[in-house]
């Protein structure tokens, strides 16, 4: 055992390494033999070290009495293969000093080693009665009173409930949670809380979080007054390996130990194997393992995809009506038709290597337009507008009950600042409410420079974004040219690839693809570069990291992943000018021009490709990978046998999920949330593709987080945070884009204009409502003659001896006064754009307010549960203090009597 003499003289030993010396104080502490072993109390190579006690179910100390709440991994330092002398006295001894100011904390702690590799170290940490209570109390977590004698919990359905007990998680299996009145726990008022059993009374989450409490502010070094502190540094830096909570049992079967509650075997049955998809999440066990911040994403992700059925079947609906409509689409069918279509010849879209092509060769791709571009998207499209308002209010009002239900309302006061932040507090400033000093990490002065660097390094990066966008629109038009000199003759429509494969398609498919290659890259490169900024930028509690984190991250994700969208829906294809006088990109590629039938086809394709696509990588990075990686970490451990592997070295061979996995799985959701909202009118499938993903991505979350992953640290959560008014912001702005799509985007505006203008000379001449002629009334003229050098097309390849071809846009022809300048028809279609977009958005506007208004954020069931138990929890401590003070006064009273009576009596007596 070490003593304090070898202690002081490692003390005056020189540390050139960039933490410097190590800080041990306390000394005296570390010689306690009633801890267990420990690496700071004697040499791991003696004897003495603790051997494991074979069983592999046990979540105890080898007595058998003390809970293992936190395990912590290193390799010793002594039996590595390549032994840095300096480097690895210098792990040990801040490891030593680590530990030994754990103990001085009252922390318990016994290591063990490796069953499999004898290089490992297990050190178990238990935290003892006192020390629960202790902090408890510093950290104001609430806890039972007596049992809750009020309905918490109502059926939706009500007589209904015959019909949905199917889907309900078996009650016999997982049973129902007791509910309790709570306070925030006081160890003077220890008697008026519901102490049962001391064993109890913390539950495995509890005492697990108040250790990491512990482990993340326990320091092991002090430099320029500057402490160095918590196990997430020391983990980082290689010190330690792993710190983690331990799961309660096997997944695939329960534990035989009886002490053990087998919630995670649990979990996996009901709620993460595949057999169980139909049923509904267990969110209370969820909540009760892994901690109300883990437990309200899937409430959220669950409501979510419950509210996408509805949106999903709307959409199927609107798309099957455009699908049985598509063959009595007029204007599709005058595309098609060899007299009209076959005979209209279309100006090259690009300069001298374009060719003139026929307009019957976009017929299959009219076709399909026809079943997006209809009366139904329209409808749907204010329908989503109302639909995502009415989720966001019920949400709210879900959200509210949780609040009350897992015992959240007050949450905010009671959340401590971040150990990070706390080590950098170094500035005295006085607080202007309690006018008392207080450390803060840096002055005024130097949180605005923070700030302002901070913004600035975020606007680089979104620019760098968008720098990536305009590559892809360069690689649009340079490589249209190329696929328009190497795809076969245009006219040849005999050519069954040339009915499916034109130079738009071809660009529109290889762009996207590429597009989404590079979000993919981009967003690898984001991520840590929002957590760097994040970190420089020092948020004081941990919701205020995430907050900030996730409007950074957000930000950049609703560039990457959105910028292509809007290039596509509002920008390509508007902005062209005509063939004699084309608009160039930075002064050398032509702009891209759209299909006849406008870019909508092209905007439902991209939002394909991405949303597969990147439902598809998801699905391997989350389901493949971790599995692939503790497939290897087993195959090296092949002779590890679960019937002799502790617990402990179970979980270790684990992954690990992280503190930010779940800030990744929110952000695939919103991402997601927002292609169902932003474009949906572009494409009605979006909500039946997200329903479909999100029904497996509940049950693989699951999967993953209850057999592959360690068990995180749980921890508290009121809402889901930042992502709320993230979804509202998204909301508002997709009525905008969807109204836009529809205007812009989509031909529906000008067919509407042409319909409904029927005898006016300038649209037509007939006598009716009809389509018939649209087409032709919607292409102008451009005589061959009038090309420019630079524009000229390659005449070779010409219309065969006509001197005009036709182009998409509402001008006047050639010979006419004003020729080539848009004419009124032109203007008429931009009036009713206009018009169009501002009486949607007005008449969802209003329906949304409406909505709103009507449907209060907490229900009144709910307010009137969250007044009776503050008045019920306020009396009960009320009336036991006034128990005290009574018993109190009759005990002082008791006495006086007493003295009053010896005085009275006669000497004599």
């Amino acid at each position: 055992m070490m003593t304090r003499d070898v202690l002081l003289e490692m003390e005056q030993e020189e540390d050139d390494d960039e933490d410097g010396d190590i800080e041990l104080e306390n000394l005296d502490q570390m010689i306690v033999s009633n801890f267990g072993t420990l690496e700071s109390q004697q040499d791991f190579r003696s004897p003495e070290f603790e051997e494991f006690n074979g069983k592999p179910d046990s979540l105890f100390f080898n007595d058998g009495q003390r809970r293992i709440d936190f395990v912590l991994v290193y390799e010793d330092e002594s039996r590595k293969e390549t032994n840095k002398k300096g480097s690895n006295e210098k792990q040990r001894r801040k490891r030593q000093a680590y530990e030994s100011n754990l103990i001085h904390d009252g922390l318990q702690l016994e290591a063990t080693r490796s069953i499999l590799d004898d290089k490992l170290v297990f050190v178990k940490v238990h935290a003892p009665w006192e020390v629960l209570c202790t902090y408890a109390e510093i950290m104001h977590i609430k806890l039972p009173l007596k049992p809750n004698d009020l309905k918490t919990r109502s059926s939706a359905f009500g007589n209904f409930n015959w019909f949905t007990k199917v889907l309900q998680v078996d009650e016999s299996i997982i049973k129902p949670e007791q509910e309790f009145f709570t306070a925030p726990f006081e160890k003077n008022r220890m008697s008026d809380f519901y102490i049962r059993d001391r064993e109890t009374f913390f539950n495995p989450a509890t005492r697990s979080r108040i250790v990491y409490f512990i482990l993340s502010r326990i320091k092991y070094q002090v430099r320029d007054n500057v402490k160095k502190f918590g196990i997430n540094k020391l983990v980082s830096s290689g010190i330690y390996k792993a710190a983690f909570p331990l799961h309660d049992c096997n997944f695939s079967h329960p534990s035989k130990d009886f002490n053990c509650p087998n919630e995670r075997y649990l979990l996996y049955r009901e709620w993460g194997h595949p057999r169980s998809i139909y049923k509904k999440q267990p969110l209370d066990l969820i909540r009760k393992y892994y901690g109300e911040k883990i437990g309200i994403y899937f409430a959220w992700l669950g409501y979510y995809t419950q509210m996408l059925l509805l949106a999903a079947v709307v959409g199927v609906a609107c798309f099957v009506y455009g699908y049985v409509n598509q063959n009595n689409c007029t204007w599709s069918k005058e595309v098609c038709h060899p007299d009209i279509g076959g005979k209209i010849i279309m100006c090259p879209q690009c300069d001298s290597h374009c060719q003139f092509w026929k307009l019957n060769i976009t017929c299959e791709s009219s076709k399909k337009l026809c079943i997006f571009d209809s009366f139904g998207t329209l409808v749907f499209a204010v329908f989503m507008g109302v639909w995502v308002t009415l989720f966001l209010e019920f949400w709210k009002r879900r959200q509210a009950e949780l609040e009350y239900e897992w015992d959240t309302v007050e949450l905010q006061q009671e959340e401590q600042p971040r150990p990070e932040y706390e080590a950098r507090c170094t500035h005295v400033v006085i607080n202007e409410i309690t006018q008392e000093e207080e450390r803060v990490p840096f002055s005024a002065w130097g949180k605005c420079i923070r700030v302002a660097l901070c913004a600035s390094a975020v606007l680089f990066w979104i620019l760098l974004i968008i720098a990536s966008v305009i590559g892809i629109i360069v690689y649009r038009l340079s490589v249209f040219i190329v696929f328009s000199a190497k795809l076969p003759n245009s006219f040849n429509v005999t050519d069954p690839i040339q009915k499916y494969l034109t130079p738009q398609t071809a660009t529109s498919i290889t762009a996207s693809l590429i597009s989404f290659i590079i979000i993919m890259i981009l967003n690898i490169i984001y991520e840590k570069v929002a957590i760097m900024i994040t970190n420089f930028e020092l948020p004081r509690t941990q919701t205020d990291y995430e907050n900030s984190l996730t409007m950074k991250m957000f930000l950049f994700q609703f560039v990457n992943y959105y910028s292509s969208c809007f290039y596509i829906a509002f920008f390509k294809g508007k902005f062209v000018g005509y063939p004699g006088d084309p608009v160039y990109w930075l002064g050398k590629y032509r702009n891209e021009e759209c299909d006849p039938g406008g870019c909508l086809l092209e905007l439902t394709t991209q939002l394909t490709i991405i949303m597969g696509g990147k439902a598809i990588w998801n699905n391997i990075q989350e389901v493949l990978l971790p599995w692939v990686k503790n497939l290897i970490g087993r195959c090296r451990t092949v002779s590890g046998s679960e019937k002799v592997t502790p617990r402990w070295e179970q979980d270790y061979h684990l992954q690990l999920m992280g503190r930010l996995g779940l800030f990744y799985e929110y952000l695939e959701m919103i991402i997601q949330f927002g292609f169902v909202t932003l474009f949906v009118a572009s494409f009605p499938l979006a909500p039946l593709l997200a329903l479909v993903n999100n029904i497996l991505e509940i049950r693989v979350d699951a999967w993953k987080m209850t057999t592959q992953y360690r068990r995180m640290v749980p921890e508290k959560a009121q809402d889901i945070g930042a992502w709320q008014p993230i979804m509202q912001g998204i909301a508002i702005l997709a009525v905008v884009t969807n109204a836009m799509i529809i205007a812009f985007t989509s031909d529906m505006i000008p067919r509407l204009v042409y319909y409904w203008s029927f005898s006016i000379p300038p649209y037509g001449d007939h006598t009716h409502h009809t389509m018939e002629g649209y087409i032709n009334n919607t292409l102008s003229y451009f005589s061959v003659a009038d090309f420019k050098n630079r524009s000229k097309a390659n005449l070779d390849s010409g219309p065969g001896g006509h001197a005009m071809c036709r182009y998409r846009d509402f001008r006047y022809p050639p010979g006419h006064p004003q020729q080539y300048k848009h004419n009124i028809y032109y203007w008429h279609v931009i009036a009713a754009k206009l018009a169009f977009i501002i009486v949607m958005e007005h008449v969802i506007y209003s329906v949304k307010f409406f909505i709103s208004y009507a449907i209060p954020d907490v229900s009144k069931s709910t307010k009137s549960k969250i007044k009776r138990e503050k008045y019920l929890t306020q009396k009960l401590l009320h009336e036991n203090h006034l128990k005290d003070m009574t018993k109190t006064m009759e005990v002082i009273a008791e006495r006086m009597v007493e003295a009053v009576d010896n005085n009275l009596r006669p000497k004599s007596e």
